[in-house]
Protein backbone atom coordinates (compact mmCIF):
# COMPACT_ATOMS: atom_id res chain seq x y z
CA UNK A 1 0.00 0.00 0.00
CA UNK A 2 1.33 3.43 -0.95
CA UNK A 3 1.56 6.11 1.71
CA UNK A 4 3.34 9.45 2.05
CA UNK A 5 5.34 10.04 5.19
CA UNK A 6 8.74 10.47 6.77
CA UNK A 7 11.35 8.12 8.12
CA UNK A 8 13.31 11.12 9.44
CA UNK A 9 11.72 14.37 10.55
CA UNK A 10 12.56 17.54 8.66
CA UNK A 11 11.36 19.98 6.02
CA UNK A 12 9.05 19.21 3.11
CA UNK A 13 11.85 17.32 1.38
CA UNK A 14 11.65 14.70 4.15
CA UNK A 15 8.34 13.45 2.74
CA UNK A 16 8.70 10.30 0.67
CA UNK A 17 6.61 7.56 -0.89
CA UNK A 18 6.39 4.59 1.47
CA UNK A 19 5.22 1.03 0.98
CA UNK A 20 3.27 -0.11 4.03
CA UNK A 21 1.33 -3.29 4.82
CA UNK A 22 -2.34 -3.28 3.85
CA UNK A 23 -4.31 -2.45 7.01
CA UNK A 24 -7.17 -4.66 8.20
CA UNK A 25 -10.24 -3.36 10.04
CA UNK A 26 -10.82 -4.71 13.52
CA UNK A 27 -13.94 -4.63 15.70
CA UNK A 28 -15.88 -1.38 15.27
CA UNK A 29 -13.66 -0.23 12.39
CA UNK A 30 -13.94 0.31 8.66
CA UNK A 31 -11.32 0.56 5.95
CA UNK A 32 -11.43 3.38 3.43
CA UNK A 33 -9.79 3.40 0.04
CA UNK A 34 -8.59 6.99 0.21
CA UNK A 35 -8.98 9.10 -2.92
CA UNK A 36 -8.13 12.50 -1.42
CA UNK A 37 -6.48 13.81 1.74
CA UNK A 38 -6.49 17.48 2.73
CA UNK A 39 -3.26 19.16 3.81
CA UNK A 40 -3.51 21.00 7.12
CA UNK A 41 -1.01 22.92 9.29
CA UNK A 42 -1.03 20.03 11.78
CA UNK A 43 0.42 17.87 8.99
CA UNK A 44 3.45 20.08 8.53
CA UNK A 45 4.06 20.00 12.26
CA UNK A 46 3.85 16.22 12.28
CA UNK A 47 6.28 16.02 9.36
CA UNK A 48 8.72 18.22 11.30
CA UNK A 49 8.47 16.06 14.42
CA UNK A 50 6.64 18.56 16.62
CA UNK A 51 4.94 16.93 19.60
CA UNK A 52 6.39 13.57 18.54
CA UNK A 53 5.60 10.67 20.85
CA UNK A 54 8.50 8.18 20.70
CA UNK A 55 6.07 5.33 21.35
CA UNK A 56 4.54 6.05 17.92
CA UNK A 57 7.68 4.92 16.14
CA UNK A 58 8.63 5.59 12.54
CA UNK A 59 7.70 5.95 9.74
CA UNK A 60 5.30 8.78 10.51
CA UNK A 61 2.39 9.39 8.15
CA UNK A 62 0.60 12.76 8.44
CA UNK A 63 -2.98 13.59 7.59
CA UNK A 64 -6.22 14.08 9.51
CA UNK A 65 -8.76 14.61 6.69
CA UNK A 66 -9.63 11.91 4.16
CA UNK A 67 -12.32 11.18 1.59
CA UNK A 68 -12.82 7.92 -0.25
CA UNK A 69 -14.84 4.73 -0.50
CA UNK A 70 -15.35 2.06 2.15
CA UNK A 71 -13.80 -1.20 0.93
CA UNK A 72 -13.97 -3.34 4.08
CA UNK A 73 -15.93 -3.36 7.33
CA UNK A 74 -14.85 -5.03 10.55
CA UNK A 75 -17.08 -6.88 13.00
CA UNK A 76 -19.27 -4.92 15.41
CA UNK A 77 -19.20 -1.83 13.18
CA UNK A 78 -22.99 -1.64 12.96
CA UNK A 79 -25.12 -1.36 9.85
CA UNK A 80 -24.97 2.41 9.32
CA UNK A 81 -22.22 2.09 6.69
CA UNK A 82 -21.75 -0.25 3.73
CA UNK A 83 -18.94 -1.30 1.42
CA UNK A 84 -19.01 1.09 -1.55
CA UNK A 85 -20.20 4.14 0.41
CA UNK A 86 -18.52 7.44 -0.49
CA UNK A 87 -17.36 8.78 2.86
CA UNK A 88 -15.31 11.34 4.74
CA UNK A 89 -13.50 10.87 8.01
CA UNK A 90 -11.35 12.55 10.63
CA UNK A 91 -8.16 10.56 11.18
CA UNK A 92 -6.32 10.79 14.50
CA UNK A 93 -2.76 10.07 13.32
CA UNK A 94 -0.37 7.86 15.21
CA UNK A 95 2.84 6.44 13.80
CA UNK A 96 2.21 5.16 10.28
CA UNK A 97 -1.54 5.64 10.76
CA UNK A 98 -2.40 8.88 8.95
CA UNK A 99 -4.62 10.05 6.12
CA UNK A 100 -1.80 10.31 3.55
CA UNK A 101 -2.30 6.70 2.48
CA UNK A 102 -4.16 4.68 -0.14
CA UNK A 103 -6.01 2.81 2.61
CA UNK A 104 -6.81 3.85 6.15
CA UNK A 105 -8.57 2.00 8.97
CA UNK A 106 -10.61 4.19 11.32
CA UNK A 107 -13.38 3.80 13.89
CA UNK A 108 -16.77 3.56 12.21
CA UNK A 109 -17.96 6.33 14.54
CA UNK A 110 -15.61 8.80 12.83
CA UNK A 111 -16.87 8.00 9.32
CA UNK A 112 -19.89 9.63 7.64
CA UNK A 113 -21.18 9.72 4.10
CA UNK A 114 -19.60 12.41 1.96
CA UNK A 115 -21.63 15.46 0.97
CA UNK A 116 -23.74 14.76 -2.09
CA UNK A 117 -22.41 16.35 -5.28
CA UNK A 118 -18.98 17.05 -3.73
CA UNK A 119 -16.01 15.40 -5.42
CA UNK A 120 -13.41 13.65 -3.27
CA UNK A 121 -11.03 16.62 -3.23
CA UNK A 122 -13.67 19.04 -1.98
CA UNK A 123 -15.16 16.52 0.45
CA UNK A 124 -11.76 15.92 2.07
CA UNK A 125 -11.57 19.56 3.17
CA UNK A 126 -14.64 19.47 5.40
CA UNK A 127 -14.44 17.59 8.65
CA UNK A 128 -11.28 18.54 10.52
CA UNK A 129 -11.62 22.29 10.20
CA UNK A 130 -15.41 22.40 10.36
CA UNK A 131 -15.49 20.20 13.47
CA UNK A 132 -12.80 22.35 15.09
CA UNK A 133 -14.94 25.41 14.31
CA UNK A 134 -18.01 23.65 15.70
CA UNK A 135 -16.25 22.80 18.96
CA UNK A 136 -14.87 26.33 19.27
CA UNK A 137 -18.25 27.93 18.71
CA UNK A 138 -19.92 25.58 21.19
CA UNK A 139 -17.29 26.40 23.81
CA UNK A 140 -18.08 30.13 23.55
CA UNK A 141 -21.68 29.51 24.69
CA UNK A 142 -23.16 32.43 22.77
CA UNK A 143 -26.81 33.12 21.97
CA UNK A 144 -28.49 34.48 18.87
CA UNK A 145 -27.86 38.22 18.65
CA UNK A 146 -24.52 38.02 20.45
CA UNK A 147 -21.28 39.08 18.77
CA UNK A 148 -18.42 36.71 18.06
CA UNK A 149 -15.01 37.78 16.77
CA UNK A 150 -12.93 35.52 14.54
CA UNK A 151 -9.23 35.80 13.75
CA UNK A 152 -7.69 33.95 10.84
CA UNK A 153 -11.06 34.46 9.20
CA UNK A 154 -9.93 33.83 5.63
CA UNK A 155 -8.53 30.41 6.53
CA UNK A 156 -10.43 27.13 6.56
CA UNK A 157 -11.19 27.15 10.30
CA UNK A 158 -12.12 30.84 10.29
CA UNK A 159 -14.32 30.54 7.23
CA UNK A 160 -16.27 27.64 8.67
CA UNK A 161 -16.66 29.42 11.99
CA UNK A 162 -18.09 32.51 10.30
CA UNK A 163 -20.63 30.41 8.43
CA UNK A 164 -21.64 28.35 11.46
CA UNK A 165 -21.99 31.51 13.54
CA UNK A 166 -24.19 33.24 10.97
CA UNK A 167 -26.40 30.14 10.78
CA UNK A 168 -27.02 30.58 14.51
CA UNK A 169 -27.90 34.25 14.36
CA UNK A 170 -24.64 35.69 15.65
CA UNK A 171 -23.09 38.99 14.62
CA UNK A 172 -19.59 38.29 13.29
CA UNK A 173 -16.53 40.55 13.44
CA UNK A 174 -13.74 39.04 11.37
CA UNK A 175 -10.18 39.99 10.58
CA UNK A 176 -8.66 40.07 7.10
CA UNK A 177 -5.89 41.66 5.13
CA UNK A 178 -7.23 44.07 2.48
CA UNK A 179 -7.01 41.48 -0.33
CA UNK A 180 -9.15 39.04 1.69
CA UNK A 181 -11.80 41.45 2.94
CA UNK A 182 -14.17 40.63 0.08
CA UNK A 183 -13.82 36.89 0.65
CA UNK A 184 -14.49 37.22 4.36
CA UNK A 185 -17.60 39.30 3.70
CA UNK A 186 -18.79 36.70 1.18
CA UNK A 187 -18.44 34.07 3.89
CA UNK A 188 -20.85 36.13 6.00
CA UNK A 189 -18.85 38.48 8.23
CA UNK A 190 -20.83 41.56 9.29
CA UNK A 191 -17.77 43.67 10.12
CA UNK A 192 -14.21 43.26 8.88
CA UNK A 193 -11.16 44.69 10.64
CA UNK A 194 -7.57 44.63 9.46
CA UNK A 195 -5.67 41.57 10.62
CA UNK A 196 -2.43 41.76 12.62
CA UNK A 197 -1.12 42.15 16.13
CA UNK A 198 -3.33 45.23 16.72
CA UNK A 199 -6.55 43.37 15.86
CA UNK A 200 -7.78 43.52 19.46
CA UNK A 201 -7.67 47.32 19.39
CA UNK A 202 -9.58 47.36 16.11
CA UNK A 203 -12.25 45.05 17.51
CA UNK A 204 -12.59 47.32 20.55
CA UNK A 205 -13.21 50.26 18.23
CA UNK A 206 -16.37 48.44 17.11
CA UNK A 207 -17.26 47.01 20.52
CA UNK A 208 -15.84 49.33 23.22
CA UNK A 209 -16.82 46.87 25.97
CA UNK A 210 -15.25 43.94 24.15
CA UNK A 211 -16.87 40.89 22.57
CA UNK A 212 -18.38 38.08 24.67
CA UNK A 213 -16.68 35.41 22.57
CA UNK A 214 -13.63 35.22 20.29
CA UNK A 215 -12.33 32.30 18.21
CA UNK A 216 -8.60 32.72 17.59
CA UNK A 217 -7.78 30.94 14.35
CA UNK A 218 -4.75 33.19 13.80
CA UNK A 219 -3.07 31.84 16.97
CA UNK A 220 -2.55 35.30 18.41
CA UNK A 221 -3.22 33.99 21.94
CA UNK A 222 -2.51 36.69 24.56
CA UNK A 223 -2.56 39.40 21.88
CA UNK A 224 -6.32 39.01 21.37
CA UNK A 225 -7.27 38.82 25.05
CA UNK A 226 -7.85 42.62 25.20
CA UNK A 227 -10.66 42.24 22.62
CA UNK A 228 -12.68 40.00 24.94
CA UNK A 229 -15.17 41.48 27.36
CA UNK A 230 -14.85 41.00 31.11
CA UNK A 231 -15.96 37.46 31.90
CA UNK A 232 -15.99 36.54 28.22
CA UNK A 233 -14.65 33.46 26.48
CA UNK A 234 -11.68 32.88 24.16
CA UNK A 235 -11.40 29.66 22.11
CA UNK A 236 -7.84 28.76 21.03
CA UNK A 237 -6.72 26.14 18.51
CA UNK A 238 -3.09 25.37 19.35
CA UNK A 239 -3.38 24.50 23.02
CA UNK A 240 -2.79 27.93 24.56
CA UNK A 241 -4.67 28.08 27.88
CA UNK A 242 -3.80 31.48 29.28
CA UNK A 243 -3.52 33.02 31.73
CA UNK A 244 -6.01 35.78 30.97
CA UNK A 245 -7.18 38.57 33.21
CA UNK A 246 -10.67 39.97 33.90
CA UNK A 247 -12.27 36.55 34.49
CA UNK A 248 -11.87 35.66 30.82
CA UNK A 249 -12.07 31.90 30.24
CA UNK A 250 -9.48 30.54 27.79
CA UNK A 251 -10.75 27.35 26.17
CA UNK A 252 -8.28 25.27 24.11
CA UNK A 253 -10.11 23.28 21.43
CA UNK A 254 -8.81 19.99 20.05
CA UNK A 255 -10.56 18.32 17.14
CA UNK A 256 -9.89 14.86 18.60
CA UNK A 257 -12.63 15.69 21.10
CA UNK A 258 -15.15 15.46 18.27
CA UNK A 259 -13.56 12.84 16.03
CA UNK A 260 -16.03 10.14 17.05
CA UNK A 261 -19.11 12.36 17.44
CA UNK A 262 -21.01 10.80 14.55
CA UNK A 263 -24.16 12.91 14.85
CA UNK A 264 -22.13 16.14 14.85
CA UNK A 265 -20.11 15.00 11.83
CA UNK A 266 -23.31 14.12 9.97
CA UNK A 267 -24.72 17.54 10.78
CA UNK A 268 -21.70 19.21 9.19
CA UNK A 269 -22.29 17.17 6.03
CA UNK A 270 -25.97 18.21 5.99
CA UNK A 271 -25.01 21.86 6.43
CA UNK A 272 -22.66 21.54 3.48
CA UNK A 273 -25.42 20.07 1.35
CA UNK A 274 -27.77 22.87 2.47
CA UNK A 275 -25.24 25.54 1.47
CA UNK A 276 -24.50 26.69 5.02
CA UNK A 277 -20.86 25.57 4.71
CA UNK A 278 -18.68 26.17 1.66
CA UNK A 279 -16.00 23.69 0.59
CA UNK A 280 -12.93 25.55 -0.68
CA UNK A 281 -10.17 23.76 -2.58
CA UNK A 282 -7.10 25.87 -3.36
CA UNK A 283 -5.14 23.31 -5.39
CA UNK A 284 -4.91 19.56 -5.90
CA UNK A 285 -1.54 17.79 -6.06
CA UNK A 286 -0.73 14.20 -6.97
CA UNK A 287 0.08 12.46 -3.70
CA UNK A 288 3.69 12.03 -4.79
CA UNK A 289 4.01 15.83 -4.83
CA UNK A 290 3.12 16.20 -1.15
CA UNK A 291 6.39 18.06 -0.52
CA UNK A 292 5.29 20.78 -2.95
CA UNK A 293 1.96 21.07 -1.16
CA UNK A 294 3.73 21.44 2.19
CA UNK A 295 6.04 24.12 0.79
CA UNK A 296 3.09 26.08 -0.57
CA UNK A 297 1.18 25.84 2.70
CA UNK A 298 4.16 26.94 4.77
CA UNK A 299 4.77 29.90 2.45
CA UNK A 300 1.44 31.30 3.68
CA UNK A 301 -1.43 33.03 1.95
CA UNK A 302 -3.26 29.88 0.80
CA UNK A 303 -7.02 30.39 0.74
CA UNK A 304 -8.93 27.15 0.85
CA UNK A 305 -7.29 23.78 1.34
CA UNK A 306 -4.55 22.05 -0.56
CA UNK A 307 -5.41 18.43 -1.34
CA UNK A 308 -3.42 15.30 -2.17
CA UNK A 309 -4.93 13.04 -4.85
CA UNK A 310 -4.46 9.31 -4.26
CA UNK A 311 -6.24 8.28 -7.46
Amino acid sequence: MKAIGVTKFGGPEALEVLELPEPRPGPGEVRIRVHAAAVNPTDTGRRAGLRYDPTDGLPSVPGMDAAGVIDAIGPEAGDRLSVGDRVVTIVVPRGSHGAYAEQIVVPAASVVRAPAEADFAAASTLLMNAMTARLALDSLELSAGDTVAVTGAAGAFGGYLIQLAKAEGLHVIADAKPDDAGLVRELGADDVVERGDAVAERIRELRPDGVPGLADGAVLNERVVPAVADGGRLATVRGWSGPAERDIKVLPVRVMQGANETAALERLVRQTEEGVLTLRVAKVFPAEQAADAHRLLEAGGVRGRLVLDFG
